[in-house]
């Protein structure tokens, strides 16, 4: 693409950031119990204020509500959208990026807040707008441009609920390496490295050493990872760090299925360590299927080179 010809396309798209995507909408259905308890079954939600009436009944609000993450779910459209989406400016927006060869997409990340409470008999309104659009992009996917639009979602009195902002990166995808031919040989996938910066540069090079430290304030003692340059607690910029014994326990996993990443294991189990130390850590389980995994495991870890560039902290069941 020319400098003229990425031009006359910024002015194309750009031309989109502010527009309403929909004017504010009626979800079809109220919030009702059913859809509540299939979402707390789904996510294994066990709060007894959105599914217990009984319990709900006798606490202050008196009656049961949706949880606040399922705010989204209200407006979704359903299976129909399997047969086509209307047009709307937001398609109108992706079909332009797909003409001058941003076919990729890819959702980078979604930012909810709220303000209310809904309860079964209520219904939430939505209207949408294209709040942003970056400059353009060189990422690791390839070039592109990143596009953020909001959501705001009211209740039938007008009283605003909450928020979503949903980011998506449309791209150019990068040419994949073709197979190897006569003495050509094609490099073996590895992890994507980690960035390393001045402030978490020591740490990455412990661990090349094999070990795992952890961070700690010179004034008040305290602990804390990831690193950063001040203390969260005294606000010291004074620090020093320990050497973690890598013992520690589930407090949350997941399994990382579909789609397959080159350079990672199948189906890598992911999980939010806590150290006997006290900090959190996130490192892969190994050694153990995903279903043998529950909170509370017991863990031990080592570092370990688990690519041909990469040297990584990982723990075992204990």
């Amino acid at each position: 693409m020319t400098p003229e010809e990425q031009k006359a396309f910024e002015d194309r798209i750009y031309a989109y950031v502010g527009v309403k995507v929909c004017e504010r909408t009626a979800a079809k259905d109220a919030v009702n119990p059913a859809m509540i308890r299939h979402w707390a079954e789904a996510m294994g939600d066990t709060n007894p204020a959105y599914t217990d009436e009984t319990w709900a009944a006798n606490s202050r609000r008196g009656k049961t509500i949706a949880p606040p993450a399922m705010m989204y779910a209200w407006n979704q459209e359903g299976f129909t959208v399997t047969r086509g989406r209307a047009s709307d400016p937001q398609t109108d927006m992706v079909e332009l990026f797909n003409e001058y060869g941003f076919t990729g997409v890819l959702g980078t990340n979604v930012t909810q807040e709220y303000f209310k409470e809904v309860s079964p008999g209520d219904t939430l309104y939505l209207e949408m707008e294209i709040d942003s659009i970056s400059e353009r992009k060189a990422t690791a996917r390839g070039i592109g441009y990143f596009f953020e639009t909001l959501a705001t979602f009211s209740d039938q009195n007008g009283e605003k609920v909450g928020t979503q902002r949903f980011r998506v990166l449309k791209f150019i995808p990068q040419e994949q390496p073709t197979a190897a031919t006569g003495d050509d040989k094609l490099e073996v996938p590895t992890r994507i490295p980690s960035p390393r910066g001045h402030d978490n540069g020591w740490w990455w090079q412990a661990v090349d050493e094999g070990k795992l430290l952890i961070q700690r304030c010179k004034r008040c003692q305290v602990l804390r990872h990831p690193p950063r340059p001040m203390c969260g607690e005294c606000q010291s910029l004074e620090w020093d760090s320990i050497e973690s014994g890598m013992e520690g326990e589930v407090i949350s996993y997941t399994c990382l299925r579909h789609p397959a990443i080159p350079g990672y294991p199948k189906d890598p189990v992911c999980a939010v360590i806590k150290l006997a130390e006290g900090t959190n850590l996130v490192a892969n389980i190994v050694g153990c299927d995903y279903d043998d995994v529950f909170i509370g495991m017991k863990l031990k870890g080592r570092i370990e080179q688990v690519d041909e560039k990469t040297t990584l902290p990982q723990f075992y069941p204990a």
